[in-house]
């Protein structure tokens, strides 16, 4: 620890947490976020040479909280306010009600899906709201969520900033109520986008993350225990938790990404895979939702013995459903390969030929289907575009194979 890669660690698994708690106690977001990266400089200066103290979350904690008491007092003198400690003290026991309040309602939630609630404020856009909590909760890195809801970095970093100015203006209250079911929707959107920063990262040096997608997946049982009969939440959590099953099987014993029709069912989670499935049944007759129709697809995955008796006419017209619903590219191109599967490479192929889709899927399923065809050549040249953009060292480790296996 003190090290920048062991600091990286802890920022991960306690930013989101301390983060929380800062703001319950002060009620100022920008306060707290900026005390809490000055603590975590701090940290990167001093450990390294004093030694790591015996509890590191506590002691950035300290270090934050004394750096927002000291701009609160700098504030209460410029505006020759009443003393910092007595406002301190009148804003920490307003946060606590608020707090105590709130849990009798909400029963376990921890002080990070606290958080996702306050930033999901009604005052910002649902996927303002969404953006902001992966950034400062999960603590997704900024290019990553830019690359989520498929817009440019500084168009995001942009929107970051316009969110946070916003709610320096708003009171920082948990919801209760019907306010509170309200806001559930966007707390549904940041753990899907957290799960999928964690099962696809779109760079890095990992093909996935379990912590962070574990992470997701105990954000929406949470939720789930505020609203016990939200059928989006059910299949939400069905969603993830058929994904979240495979997390096993999803690398060889080398490191290599291993696809899913190649992947050894038996390492799957198959508990995980009962309780999705026993989610999903009594929502059968329910209405068709962008969470329910793709956890039916995973579904129909998870619940196949073997790759060869996969549904893939059941997985088309699911996707036919999702299309309508959302208009979304990204299901347009899984829609594609599903339709590849189901009536052969060219009818997929040809549904790629208007789509647009940043980043390297696209090219690299292009690739895959032109291989399959026989057009080496093309299929080499689609390959060179995927590698050209694709930023996590495992899905460019695996694409230069399948390209140099073209000869």
């Amino acid at each position: 620890m003190g090290r920048p890669g062991e600091l990286d660690a802890l920022h991960r698994e306690q930013w989101g947490r301390l983060l929380a708690l800062l703001v319950a106690r002060f009620g100022r977001l920008d306060l707290a976020e900026d005390a809490l990266s000055e603590a975590f400089e701090a940290a990167l200066r001093t450990w390294g040479v004093d030694g790591v103290p015996a509890n590191p979350a506590g002691w950035l904690m300290t270090v934050a909280r004394r750096r927002v008491l000291d701009r609160l007092r700098a504030e209460a003198v410029r505006a020759r306010a009443q003393p910092v400690l007595e406002v301190e003290a009148s804003r920490a026991q307003e946060a606590e009600r608020v707090l105590a309040s709130a849990g009798e309602e909400v029963g376990a939630v921890d002080e990070r899906l606290r958080l996702v609630l306050l930033c999901a404020h009604p005052a910002l856009a649902r996927e303002s709201a969404a953006a902001l909590s992966l950034r400062l909760v999960v603590g997704v890195p900024t290019e990553e969520v830019a690359r989520l809801f498929l817009v440019p970095v500084p168009t995001m970093a942009a929107r970051l900033t316009r969110a946070r100015k916003r709610l320096a203006a708003e009171r920082f209250e948990v919801p209760t109520g019907a306010a509170l079911r309200d806001r559930l929707g966007v707390v549904a959107d940041v753990a899907y986008l957290a799960f999928t920063a964690g099962y696809a990262p779109s760079s890095g040096p990992d093909l996935h993350r379990p912590d962070l997608t574990s992470e997701a997946v105990r954000l929406v049982r949470v939720a789930r225990e505020v609203a016990p009969t939200s059928p989006d939440l059910d299949a939400l959590l069905a969603l993830v938790l058929l994904q979240h099953s495979r997390r096993d099987a999803r690398l060889d014993d080398v490191g290599r990404l291993v696809l899913l029709p190649d992947q050894d069912r038996s390492r799957w989670h198959h508990a995980e895979v009962v309780e999705a499935v026993d989610l999903l049944t009594p929502l059968a007759t329910a209405p068709a939702t962008p969470y329910l129709l793709q956890a039916l697809v995973a579904a129909c995955h998870a619940t196949a013995a073997r790759a060869e008796d996969t549904d893939w006419p059941r997985i088309v017209s699911l996707y036919d459903e999702l299309v309508a619903l959302t208009g979304s590219p990204v299901v347009r191109l899984a829609r594609a390969v599903a339709v590849a599967e189901a009536d052969g490479p060219a009818a997929g192929l040809a549904l790629l030929e208007s789509l647009v889709v940043p980043g390297h899927r696209l090219p690299a399923v292009r690739a895959e289907l032109l291989a399959r065809l026989g057009r080496a050549d093309a299929a080499r040249a689609s390959y060179d575009d995927a590698l050209a953009e694709c930023r996590n060292a495992v899905e460019a480790a695996h694409l230069a194979r399948r390209r140099a296996a073209l000869g």
